[in-house]
């Protein structure tokens, strides 16, 4: 079941930056002002940013008007692609045990875990930024 989804603390940060660069007014932030926002480490969440940016996701710039900012538009990046860019394939191994079929003719848990895993990389893979900054409310309650 630990197959369904899995998301490090890495890839938690980079779907959280990335919603949040789609958020920004004008698109752009510091990796600094992203750790202050979500508590993390600085160091951690610029090798975040190292691989984002090696990935073609979003694109960083040095120098005090320096900062990250998205490469794409929104609407063209999906959370499955972030995802994909830090964990690697998601697998949809519905077994409890890894297995590829199992020795039983049926599941203990009938047909729950093939289609939750189904359910999760549909999910990743038809949810854009774009998507998930229109719908958040990050910003929006001070306003």
């Amino acid at each position: 079941m630990a197959d369904i989804l899995k998301i490090s603390d890495a890839t938690a940060l980079a779907l959280h930056s990335m919603v949040h660069l789609a958020i920004e007014v004008d698109g752009h932030s510091t990796t600094a002002e992203i750790a202050e926002l979500f508590k993390a480490s600085r160091h951690h969440l610029a090798k975040v940013h190292q691989r984002l940016t090696k990935a073609g996701l979003i694109k960083s710039n040095r120098g005090p008007a320096g900062g990250v900012a998205l490469a794409k538009e929104p609407s063209e990046i999906t959370l499955l692609e972030i995802y994909e860019v830090m964990e690697g394939s998601m697998l949809c191994n519905p077994c409890l045990f890894g297995n590829d079929t199992c020795p039983r003719t049926d599941c203990v848990l009938g047909n729950l875990l093939p289609g939750l895993a189904r359910q999760v990389r549909d999910y990743f893979e038809e949810t854009t930024l774009a998507k998930l900054a229109q719908e958040s409310t990050w910003g929006k309650q001070a306003k």
